[in-house]
């Protein structure tokens, strides 16, 4: 995994890359949030949905709703970017729909548009 940080409107963002599943679990999700504190000094996460595991993407699992909740209990923000189309699960859509009208969690499709997410 590597980290690199990105500023925009003077807001540091840490745009992770890797070649495997960074998050997988509530842990690894809250491992990645507090390295990005410690490390940049920041909480706002820009990832790609790749990198996380499909089951945050079934919400009947709860995983999205846990690792969430423990973002948002720790100031945690995150943007996840990528190809959402083949998702049909409405619920899921709703989600994803009522995300973006917030201000911590957001559901994008390219870098560029997550990180302006984060940074407006």
């Amino acid at each position: 995994m590597n980290i690199e940080k990105t500023e925009r409107n003077g807001i540091v963002c840490a745009v992770v890359r890797s070649d495997e599943k960074v998050i997988t679990d509530v842990q690894s999700a809250l491992d990645l949030l507090m390295t990005a504190s410690y490390e940049f000094g920041t909480k706002n996460i820009v990832i790609d949905k790749k990198l996380i595991t499909e089951d945050f993407f079934i919400l009947s699992t709860c995983l999205a709703g846990e690792i969430l909740q423990k973002y948002m209990n720790y100031g945690g923000r995150i943007a996840i970017y990528g190809d959402f189309s083949h998702y049909t699960s409405k619920p899921l859509k709703d989600f994803m729909y009522e995300s973006n009208k917030g201000h911590d969690v957001f559901f994008v499709a390219e870098e560029t548009q997550a990180v302006k997410m984060l940074t407006r």
